[in-house]
């Protein structure tokens, strides 16, 4: 069973109720552990700010969403660097656990797949050269293939593994439940992450059916994803993090009370 303290509020959950400060008040008011600010969230009222705000709340950071959109150009450009250096700055200033890459799709006008694949490691290596230096740890999160022309050409676990082991040190996965729960090498994948590329773990549900591929995810136990046994999955490595909630609702938990999204997360983590 998961209680509050382990619960982690990404905050693109309460995005279109609550902007960071309140964030953080609902936090603690619900007692969750941590949060996981966007960094749009973080961008209204200043890094500075915003770090100071998290620091003295006193919840931990269970990462930071997000770096990466390597691919869009073609090519790697210096904006999309300098964009990624700042990202891990902000980490660091957060006290993040991770900084969470979201890589970028096939580029604009190309079929090429294979080529958005090579500058995705070839913009992570560049990002994880800095942020080595910074010791703030990188998190790959592979999206569902449905996501692969537009916001991940990253979309199994053993892709995202297969990328780490190119790079070394410093880099590993955010599992997100929504994205790998179809996976049938998830157990295998997982195990091969193991404790040390374990670095995020994301929650959420699957609903069947599901009217907009973006904007309609659940909230835990009103779909189809066997949270509970990936749960024990990532434990068994050892995992021990905050188990970080991000629901992207446009109809359904974006126009609810934030309050009461925040009480039923605590509910449904309890029951699944």
């Amino acid at each position: 069973m998961v209680d509050a303290s382990n619960l982690s509020l990404n905050t693109a959950t309460v995005r279109e109720q609550w902007n960071l400060e309140q964030c953080v008040e609902g936090c603690l008011r619900h007692g969750f552990g941590g949060i996981a600010p966007w960094r749009d969230k973080i961008h209204e009222i200043g890094i500075e700010r915003a770090a100071r705000l998290v620091s003295d709340s006193g919840l931990k950071v269970s990462g930071l969403c997000r770096g990466g959109w390597f691919t869009s150009e073609g090519k790697i450009t210096d904006a999309v660097l300098d964009d990624n250096k700042r990202a891990v700055d902000e980490a660091v200033a957060l006290n993040a656990e991770c900084l969470v890459m979201v890589v970028g799709g096939i580029a604009d006008g190309s079929k090429d797949l294979p080529h958005a694949r090579q500058l995705v490691s070839e913009g992570l290596a560049k990002t994880l050269d800095y942020a080595r230096s910074q010791k703030m740890p990188v998190a790959i999160e592979p999206l569902h293939p449905m996501y692969a022309a537009d916001r991940a050409c990253i979309n199994t676990l053993r892709q995202a593994l297969d990328v780490c082991d190119e790079l070394g040190d410093g880099i590993g996965v955010a599992a997100d439940v929504y994205h790998i729960w179809w996976d049938p090498e998830l157990a295998d994948q997982i195990k091969r992450a193991g404790k040390s590329r374990l670095l995020a773990y994301h929650i959420c549900d699957w609903l069947v059916p599901t009217s907009d591929m973006l904007t309609d995810r659940g909230m835990m136990g009103d779909g189809v994803i066997d949270i509970a046994a990936i749960r024990k999955m990532v434990e068994a490595e050892g995992f021990c993090g905050l188990n970080e909630v991000e629901i992207f609702s446009a109809n359904n938990w974006w126009k609810r009370d934030a309050d009461e999204v925040m009480r039923t997360i605590v509910d449904r983590a309890r029951d699944c």
